[in-house]
């Protein structure tokens, strides 16, 4: 089984902190992954970390302008620029 592979198997099983491990053990040997950078921002936009998950987008979506994280960047933006904090109470 690759690395992506058990990643994925990992977020499928909503180890989404072990998930975070693997993606950044594995983007320390693969730095210009776009397939593992969009991962990443996946697993921080399912632990509720907006920005740092717009952060990997952004960087998937340089390395590869056919990376499903431009559409993911897209609408991580969106999303933000809907946010409003005077109508907001958690």
């Amino acid at each position: 089984m690759s690395e992506l592979q058990h990643i994925r198997q990992q977020l499928q099983q909503n180890q989404l902190h072990l998930a975070l491990e693997s993606v950044n053990r594995a983007l320390q040997a693969s730095p210009r992954d776009a397939d593992l950078l969009f991962l990443r921002g996946k697993i921080y936009w399912r632990l509720g970390n907006r920005a740092a998950a717009t952060a990997s987008y952004a960087a998937a979506a340089a390395l590869d302008p056919h990376s499903p994280a431009v559409n993911a960047l897209e609408n991580a933006r969106d999303i933000d620029n809907f946010f409003n904090p005077d109508i907001f109470n958690p």
